[in-house]
């Protein structure tokens, strides 16, 4: 990377968005300008390693070679019909997509949120229509602490009040239960229940991992309760956790999966519901759509994902260095760590909120050269690159340790 040519300092870009941009986000104080491979750099020419990687977005690193020719080569053909007509792209992404999940239908859509909303109008409509579930009385399951989007009807059966807090009415039919607890979700479920919603890891909470058999007991009650399970592996998927698919270590196969963030390779939105045919068959022409869902820019870059994840290149890399994750942040538990949760390349550290909140402990790795988000309270998330090496990841977590000292 060469530094970026500017006028405007970090500074004046950050106090220039002020006045214009809605105050969605709190972003760290750092204007990224380039990026290649697990490095980004801002508008000074200060590179920083990037741990957190668009929240898994970013999966195959910044701007991968395979991925920007495959961009390059579609801009020059054709970049968006809609749906009105065929494109010659999105045959062979459907067809790979679906061989690479074991599934056998695809709806292609353009964010995570519009996946989530798109598998519940599926799963609502299959109740009807399968299920003889009454008209408007569907209902799904859903886990607390939950992070499926931020739409109208999402944040509707979210538990964290900022997400909900002045967005109401919410939209009815949601049943919460506690995250990792079968009893409760076998109580929840009942003749109404078109779907268990959950997430195979809880990312915003935290990465937090279920227990073992925990995704074997969801699958098993949903069959029992004849409903379905809807696995949101929208962070979790396309290799972060050392397989394709996070449901894939306790050999589960959900009945619809949703797909996204990695699925774009970090170039553009792209998002999915993969899923059975006699489920996904139950959608008729007009019943539910999107401009630029399916676009053939993003069948291009999808089937270059998917390309990229049939070698099994990136979850063996996920599963090797999450490794030298997890031995990293075990050496760091009682200086300064409270405790982790990890699996593959994917954390969920607890800082001594003694030595900082988790916005304070990112803004000092920041100032190390190592990007990371902080969560809830004096939580950080680690999410690098699957391209990441050894040694950046070890010097990342060297950044943590010098923080968490200086710290102390």
């Amino acid at each position: 990377m060469t530094a970026p040519v500017t006028t405007r300092t970090s500074a004046d870009l950050i106090r220039a968005e002020e006045p214009v941009l809605a105050h969605n986000y709190h972003p760290l104080p750092v204007v990224v300008a380039r990026a290649e491979g697990s490095w980004v750099e801002d508008v000074e020419g200060r590179r920083h390693l990037d741990m957190l990687a668009g929240y898994s977005a970013l999966n195959f690193g910044h701007r991968h070679p395979a991925l920007i020719r495959a961009a390059h080569d579609q801009l020059d053909r054709l970049t968006l019909t809609s749906r009105a007509f065929h494109n010659d792209r999105l045959a062979e992404f459907a067809e790979r997509l679906a061989g690479l999940t074991g599934l056998d239908m695809v709806l292609p859509m353009n964010t995570g949120a519009e996946a989530v909303e798109s598998g519940i109008k599926v799963a609502r409509k299959w109740a009807y229509e399968v299920k003889g579930v009454p008209a408007d009385r569907a209902t799904v399951v859903v886990a607390a602490d939950n992070f499926h989007g931020r739409t109208t009807t999402i944040v509707s059966f979210s538990t964290d009040e900022t997400a909900r807090r002045g967005f109401g009415p919410f939209t009815p039919g949601f049943r919460i239960v506690p995250y990792n607890d079968l009893a409760a979700l076998e109580a929840a479920v009942d003749e109404t229940t078109a779907a268990v919603l959950i997430e195979p890891i809880q990312g915003e909470a935290g990465v937090i991992i279920p227990d073992d058999g925990y995704l074997t007991g969801v699958r098993e009650l949903t069959r029992r309760a004849g409903c379905l399970f809807i696995a949101d592996e929208i962070q979790s998927g396309l290799g972060r956790t050392g397989r394709t698919l996070a449901v894939e270590h306790e050999s589960v196969v959900p009945d619809l999966l949703l797909l996204g963030k990695a699925l774009g390779g970090g170039i553009v939105p792209v998002s999915a519901v993969v899923g059975r045919r006699d489920v996904l068959g139950v959608l008729r022409p007009g019943e539910h759509g999107s401009t630029f869902g399916g676009n053939p820019l993003a069948a291009a870059v999808g089937t270059a994902v998917i390309e990229l994840l049939e070698t099994g290149e990136f979850q063996r890399r996920a599963a090797e260095l999450g490794v030298v994750l997890r031995g990293g942040l075990t050496d760091l538990v009682g200086k300064g760590v409270l405790g982790f949760r990890s699996r593959g390349l994917w954390a969920g550290v607890d800082i001594d909120p003694a030595l900082g909140t988790g916005r304070e402990v990112s803004a000092r790795l920041m100032e190390e050269g190592v990007l990371v988000k902080d969560t809830h309270g004096s939580t950080i998330r680690l999410a690098p690159p699957l391209t990441i090496t050894s040694e950046e990841l070890t010097g990342a977590l060297g950044a943590l340790e010098k923080v968490l000292t200086q710290g102390s």
